[in-house]
């Protein structure tokens, strides 16, 4: 049987958070550490090789991009930080020329593994990584408004009173200041979400500015996003079919095509297997133009 690697590149917050996460669940025989910086990608690995004795076998270490050759997975974090009071599309410039030599790299050395992106802004980051790459559109998967919906879900579970895995809710377009909530389709146990305009506004809001709210008090996101990227790893590894909010490549969803958002896609050991068209509502699908257009025009710009 082979063995299941998974490499994560730059592992600053978020990369070592992940690193961590799918250590802990064991999710891979191999897991890979690539970092600009080399000693903080070691001391990440010695750091987590002294915890094996507690958790499984997996085999870490610091590499290189060789190591990509063979992975399963290739999770890229790296990235410039987002600073505070910082939108996520400001960090466009800043990290366009670190992803062009990153995919660079890894292109040399891994051909038919699945590139799973959560540096930011992501949907931008995929579309580029899909474009320089020239791989099917299934195996460029953004980690889109997973980590939103799931936020989405807590916070309506904590109105209501009810375990947030019970609550059904998808916020989709961008992951970041055009996303939007499809309060049409949430529900528990198929009964619609019963809020008054003003509560709803309300965890919208926390929702859209839960990231802006953590890096203003300790610097930056990464436990959630962490299990967010962990699940989508076990999604593929398992071949689950599992339905999550990742971005995507869209052709003609609601008259949008040619840009990566974040809507539900069922996903599996290839990667992307089908984008789910929802019914949404006129009022939803004029929000999702706008935010497909917001970021069309960026790409346009960095393009021109």
């Amino acid at each position: 049987m082979s063995k299941t690697k998974i490499v994560v590149i730059g592992v600053g917050a978020v990369g070592a958070t992940t690193a961590y996460t799918l250590l802990l669940r064991e999710r891979a025989d191999e897991l890979v550490l690539i970092d600009a910086n080399k000693d903080k990608a070691k001391g990440d690995a010695i750091d987590m090789n002294h915890g094996l004795p507690f958790v499984g076998k997996t085999k870490v270490w610091a590499g290189d991009y060789e190591d990509c050759r063979g992975a399963s997975i290739i999770v890229i974090t790296a990235g410039a930080a987002q600073r505070p009071g910082e939108s996520r599309v400001d960090l466009l410039k800043r990290n366009s020329a670190i992803f062009d030599s990153i995919i660079g790299e890894v292109l040399k050395h891994n051909d038919d593994g699945i590139l799973l992106i959560a540096s930011n802004p992501v949907d931008i980051m995929s579309y580029f990584t899909w474009q320089k790459s020239q791989w099917p559109v299934r195996r460029i998967i953004g980690s889109g408004t997973l980590l939103d919906s799931a936020r989405f879900r807590y916070l309506i579970g904590e109105e209501l009173g009810i375990d947030p895995r019970s609550v059904h809710a998808h916020i989709i377009g961008e992951h970041g200041d055009s996303e939007l909530p499809l309060w049409s389709l949430a529900n528990v146990a198929g009964t619609g979400i019963r809020l008054d305009e003003e509560k709803k506004e309300r965890i919208f809001a926390n929702t859209k500015d839960a990231a802006y709210e953590i890096i203003a008090a300790k610097g930056a996101t990464y436990y959630a996003v962490a299990l967010a990227l962990d699940r989508i790893c076990t999604a593929i590894l398992r071949d689950e079919g599992a339905v999550l909010n990742v971005s995507t490549l869209l052709r003609d969803y609601h008259g949008i095509s040619d840009v990566y958002l974040g809507v539900p896609c069922v996903v599996d050991r290839g990667g992307v297997r089908e984008v789910l068209q929802l019914d949404l509502s006129e009022r939803e699908q004029r929000e999702l133009r706008l935010s497909a257009e917001k970021l069309k025009e960026l790409i346009r710009s960095m393009e021109g």
